[in-house]
């Protein structure tokens, strides 16, 4: 329970010591109103000539004072009640102050972790940036060395130029997938195994390496990236229609994860990926905002099934590594939808970005494709 919850405790007590004060209010007015008509009568009775009238006052001044009686008795037990509030509000209160030091502590805590992050990662952009400087200042000094041997040079730039016109021969796609416990259980298992087997029965079976990752977290994303650097990146399990991905925390609870967080991310390692390959519903918005930052990505515009993500993803992959370009593939991939008359071959969406042509962008080049 968080300290708003104790505050909303605390306040229902005031609202009702304040019911209760009004009430003791009008019981105490009722007491002394009765003790007035009781003592009224009683001065009557002591006044009267006959006995009948004296009788007859001293009974109107019994019944006063017993409705007296019983008024008292009621602004006891109201008093009592005040009390049993009072104690509760002075709990709530206590606990109210005690929950709000807690998250002032936990927010302290998770401040100076984050800080610690922020620090640990700008030390190591300051490595890696004081790396890139020292390739960079060996590279121009071999450029340098160079200078005076033209016919050497001629035919290192002549092999460069050659080497960064050439496909790489095998490829390496990082399969991610977060299946939480309080979600729908999806067969991502059999995603997996679908892929693998297509790949397997291509032709170019090696040009394809599938890295697998499971149950993953927010954090998983950058560390699998930064470890594999892959030039595609696939996602799978759960998506939401606003636009989120749906991963794991550390109980293997659901832990959303916004549009604008996973495109970040891309962009942080855009430099590497390719394709982006969205296996999750409602993901063609993820889809058209990454490729801002990759050449292409897949998203998914509705739900899709299990038995449709399984047969599209098997089938895309196999016509990669066939060597065949991202949109044959992708015309490949909905067309075994049809095949196996799952009618969701609408479902999945192609984005590029700018200046880029899906017809003629491939991933790998398979030995001896």
């Amino acid at each position: 329970m968080n300290s708003i919850w104790y505050k909303q405790k605390a306040q229902s007590h005031q609202q009702e010591i304040a019911k209760l004060q009004t009430q003791k209010a009008q019981e105490t007015a009722r007491v002394h109103d009765f003790q007035k008509r009781s003592n009224d009568a009683a001065n009557k009775a002591a006044r009267a000539a006959s006995v009948s009238s004296v009788n007859s006052y001293m009974r109107e001044a019994q019944r006063y004072s017993e409705q007296a009686v019983a008024a008292q008795q009621k602004v006891a037990s109201i008093e009592q009640k005040l009390a049993q509030e009072y104690q509760r509000l002075t709990e709530a209160q206590k606990n109210a102050a005690n929950e709000e030091k807690r998250e002032s502590d936990s927010r302290r805590r998770e401040e100076e972790r984050r800080a610690n992050d922020e620090k640990r990662k700008a030390e190591a952009r300051r490595r890696e940036e004081q790396r890139r400087e020292r390739e960079r200042e060996y590279r121009m000094q071999s450029i340098d060395n160079t200078l005076s041997h033209h016919e050497v040079l001629h035919r290192t730039t002549l092999s460069a130029i050659d080497r960064l016109s050439q496909l790489p021969e095998e490829i390496k796609v990082l399969f991610m997938a977060a299946n939480p416990l309080d979600q729908p259980q999806l067969r991502l298992d059999e995603e997996v195994r679908a892929i693998n087997e297509m790949i397997t029965k291509s032709r170019h079976r090696d040009s394809v390496k599938l890295e697998s990752r499971w149950a993953v977290r927010p954090l998983d994303v950058l560390h699998a990236l930064n470890e594999l650097q892959p030039p595609v990146v696939h996602f799978s399990g759960h998506g939401s229609d606003e636009d989120e991905i749906v991963f794991q925390d550390n109980e293997g609870q659901t832990k959303l994860v916004s549009k604008e967080a996973i495109v970040q991310t891309m962009a942080a390692v855009s430099g590497v990926i390719q394709l982006v390959f969205f296996n999750t519903c409602y993901s063609r918005n993820q889809a058209e905002a990454v490729v801002k930052h990759v050449p292409a990505a897949i998203g998914m515009k509705t739900t899709i099934g299990d038995t449709a993500a399984r047969i599209f993803a098997g089938q895309f992959y196999s016509a990669i590594g066939f060597g065949l370009s991202v949109k044959q593939a992708f015309d490949q991939a909905k067309a075994a939808l049809m095949l196996e008359n799952i009618r969701e071959e609408d479902t999945p969406e192609l984005f590029v970005g700018d200046g880029v042509d899906a017809e003629s962008l491939i991933l790998v080049k398979p030995p001896g494709a």
